[in-house]
C-alpha cells in the first residue's frame, strides 16, 4: 500500500493540472459573455492557441496562471522545494515563449490581453478587459 505522502507528489499530480478549462479561464469566459461578448476557445490557427479569441474584435486573451508563467505576485512567486532548477527553467522557458507568442499575434494584427489567475477574482479587472473588449 503506497504511503499517503507519496500521492500529492510527482508526475500523477502534474497530470490532473488541466491546460485548458481551468478555473481562473471559465471566470473570465463567463464574465465576457455575461456582457454579451462572443468568442471561440483554443484555436489550433493562432499562434500559441491564445485561450480566448474574439475574432470580430481580433483579440486574443491569454488566461495564465501564476506559477506557471511567473507572474509577479504571491502565488507566481512561490519557489518549488524539489527539483528546483527544474522549475526555474521551466518557468522561465514559459515566459519567453509567452512573448514569442504574444509577438507573433500582433505581428499578424491581432491585440493581446494577458489576465493572471489571480486577477479573475477581481471584478473591476474583469470590468476593464471587458470595457477594452467593448470598444475595439
Amino acid at each position: 500500500m503506497a504511503s499517503s505522502a507519496a500521492e500529492g507528489t510527482g508526475p500523477s499530480r502534474m497530470r490532473r493540472i488541466r491546460q485548458r478549462n481551468t478555473e481562473p479561464e471559465l471566470a473570465v469566459r463567463r464574465y465576457l459573455h455575461s456582457r454579451g461578448l462572443r468568442f471561440i476557445l483554443h484555436p489550433r490557427k493562432l499562434p500559441g492557441r491564445p485561450d480566448i479569441v474574439l475574432p470580430r474584435r481580433k483579440t486574443a486573451v491569454f488566461v495564465h496562471g501564476c506559477f506557471w508563467h511567473g507572474h509577479d505576485c504571491d502565488h507566481g512567486r512561490v519557489r518549488a522545494k524539489t527539483n528546483a532548477e527544474f522549475w526555474q527553467a521551466k518557468i522561465a522557458a514559459n515566459k519567453v515563449r509567452d512573448q514569442r507568442k504574444k509577438t507573433e499575434l500582433e505581428r499578424l494584427g491581432w491585440f493581446v490581453e494577458t489576465i493572471w489567475e489571480c486577477q479573475t477574482e477581481d471584478l473591476q479587472v474583469l470590468r476593464r478587459l471587458a470595457q477594452r473588449l467593448l470598444r475595439r
